[in-house]
């Protein structure tokens, strides 16, 4: 056993470990992140040009040194003929769930984000309100809640919200640590999408499989996997490698 753990640990804290270094040797490029561009990054049309109803989930590099193992993930939906977006962010200050903090598509503290869930037209107005319901009635919206690792963190808060909408087969990134805490209180169960199962602890150490999730170990919020499905490595501190997850 001794061999296939030194290998697994390997796999674990090798690309921590070149995250690290990328960090330390070029930084992140922000500054000060009191004063970093929290500015659009025109990634949206203007709210008034697109009619149709739409969902965006961003996600973007923490800020500083968190930056070497996660991103912060946001949801930003738009009705049919709304004439604005609504963004909601899960954030450490003031009330945990905020909504529109921050420009739909803003920059994170400076950090550019991508977008990791693109859906459109009718299709989207069936999903938003199931993705709102959850938002109105997310468990952890208190004062204090918030807790940075090993959650219910901005990560959590958008799985729960995926997970109301299995249809669309989202995963969220390896980076977003979080996603695996329970916040529906099960540690163990069938994953959302229906196509596997999961075993957790706390959201501390965790074993998920799925044919939409893949194989993904969580230790410690790093998160090792391989996705079979639209073939990818995913590796803790720098990502997914591979296919695209789909959008």
């Amino acid at each position: 056993m001794k061999k296939p753990l030194l290998i697994l640990l390997f796999l674990l804290l090798a690309p921590i470990a070149a995250s690290a270094a990328r960090y330390l040797w070029l930084g992140d490029g922000r500054g000060n992140w009191q004063t970093a561009d929290r500015s659009s990054a025109g990634l949206l049309p203007p709210a008034s040009t697109h009619p149709e109803a739409m969902i965006r989930v961003f996600a973007a590099r923490t800020v500083r040194w968190r930056s070497i193992f996660a991103v912060h993930t946001w949801i930003v939906v738009k009705e049919k003929d709304a004439p604005t977006y609504t963004r909601y962010d899960y954030t450490a200050w003031g009330d945990p769930i905020r909504s529109n903090g921050f420009a739909p598509d803003g920059r994170w503290f400076g950090a550019l984000p991508e977008a990791i869930v693109a859906v459109d037209g009718e299709r989207a107005e069936v999903l938003i309100p199931r993705i709102r319901k959850v938002i109105e009635n997310y468990r952890f919206r208190a004062y204090g809640d918030y807790s940075p690792w090993p959650g219910p963190n901005s990560n959590t808060f958008v799985q729960a919200a995926l997970d109301s909408v299995p249809e669309l087969h989202v995963v969220l990134p390896p980076t977003a640590i979080g996603k695996d805490f329970p916040y529906d209180g099960r540690w163990i169960g069938i994953t959302p999408s229906g196509t596997g199962a999961f075993a957790t602890i706390a959201g501390y150490v965790g074993l998920t499989v799925g044919w939409v999730e893949g194989l993904e170990l969580n230790f410690f919020g790093a998160v090792l996997g391989l996705d079979v499905r639209r073939p990818a490595l995913k590796l803790p501190g720098l990502g997914r490698f591979g296919f695209a997850a789909g959008l």
